[in-house]
């Protein structure tokens, strides 16, 4: 993961990225239309899929063996699918955007148990990866340029829902699985989210401006409409961009007021958790850490990640390290370290810890 050092404006361009969570207006492929046929070269694991059976649902989740992000969620995605693979739902985790194809095979054998869904590789037209069949018909079509992205196709075979893998939520899969979801209900709140998205892009430009002549009224008033526009599950990025804004703006008591705030209000995320720790020790120009708060989120990052996430221990880690707990630090790097063994920054950071120094960012 990707150490956060995000000044405010930084912070609103990760936060206007982070709720973009419907395709690019005008895209052709929606929610309620017919899901694109599967057209893939190979199954690399899993028995193949050649069409979408009507007595089953569906998860299509586009990754690549080089995207932090989607290491990161696949564990999460492997869960899913263990929970309701007898339940009528197939996970296929589709390689896209894969310049060395050659790495797949041996990156889903080395994650073993973390990864037993199937895995098919894109059919690529004329040996260019940026143009393979499934990246065309399912992430062009829907005006997605960045991954993971998942798709959800109900048992009538129509698009269900796309947006991030760790934003999929079980109770919408139960509705898919029952045949109880309303798929023209989700379609209509899609439109309605692509509007609201051309709003927020237009407020994130003048966020954007207000901060750059640190006009923190006007910003505040853009983040305010902004955060009238985002649906309930991505209200907590607002949140994390009020926080930076407020480190930016130096107002350190009332920024990790905010960050206790939110992570109390988010116990069960760990990634907005993770976040929220990586940017009180790491985020540059900020002159008063509060590394009591920091531990107390790391800490809960991992607890809600079950200690299955390599990422999070490094933070924790870190963290640590930094409130004088050596010891502590080097356990929860070795920990890290032996989820990801082919690590070099984990590797790296553990000899750090070792010889006493705090590893570079």
């Amino acid at each position: 993961m990707k150490t956060i050092r995000l000044h405010a404006m930084a912070a609103v361009m990760a936060m206007t990225m982070a709720i973009t969570l419907c395709p690019t207006r005008g895209a052709g492929l929606k929610i309620g239309d017919p899901a694109p046929k599967l057209q893939v070269s190979k199954w690399v694991q899993g028995e193949a899929v050649k069409d979408f059976e009507r007595d089953k649902a569906y998860i299509v989740e586009f990754w690549a063996t080089w995207c932090g992000p989607c290491r990161v969620s696949i564990p999460h995605l492997n869960e899913t699918h263990l929970k309701f693979k007898d339940k009528g739902l197939v996970v296929i985790g589709q390689d896209v955007w894969e310049n060395q194809v050659e790495d797949v095979e041996p990156f889903v054998k080395k994650m073993g148990d973390k990864m037993t869904y199937r895995v098919a590789l894109d059919e690529v037209a004329g040996g260019d990866a940026q143009k393979g069949k499934m990246a065309e018909t399912w992430m062009v079509a829907a005006g997605r340029n960045g991954i993971p992205t998942a798709f959800v196709v109900d048992k009538s075979g129509k698009i269900a829902w796309i947006g991030h893998p760790m934003e999929l939520e079980e109770t919408l899969l139960e509705k898919v699985l029952a045949g109880t979801f309303d798929v023209v209900k989700a379609a209509a709140d899609f439109e309605q989210a692509e509007k609201n998205q051309a709003r927020v892009n237009a407020l994130g430009r003048q966020l954007n401006d207000c901060l750059q002549k640190k006009d923190w009224t006007g910003a505040e008033t853009a983040l305010n409409e902004i955060e009238k526009l985002v649906p309930a599950n991505q209200q907590s990025q607002v949140g994390l961009t009020r926080f930076q804004i407020g480190l930016d703006k130096k107002d350190y008591p009332a920024a990790y007021r905010l960050a206790g705030e939110l992570s109390e209000a988010n116990k069960d995320n760990p990634m907005l958790q993770n976040e929220l720790a990586r940017i009180i020790i790491a985020k540059d120009g900020v002159e008063e850490r509060d590394l009591a708060l920091a531990e107390k989120i790391a800490t809960r990052a991992n607890e809600a990640a079950k200690g299955k996430d390599p990422n999070i221990m490094d933070t924790l880690a870190r963290v640590l390290f930094m409130n004088g707990k050596k010891d502590a630090a080097i356990q929860w790097q070795e920990k890290a370290l032996a989820l990801t063994s082919d690590d070099a920054r984990f590797k790296a950071a553990l000899e750090s810890y070792r010889a006493g120094k705090l590893p570079k960012l």
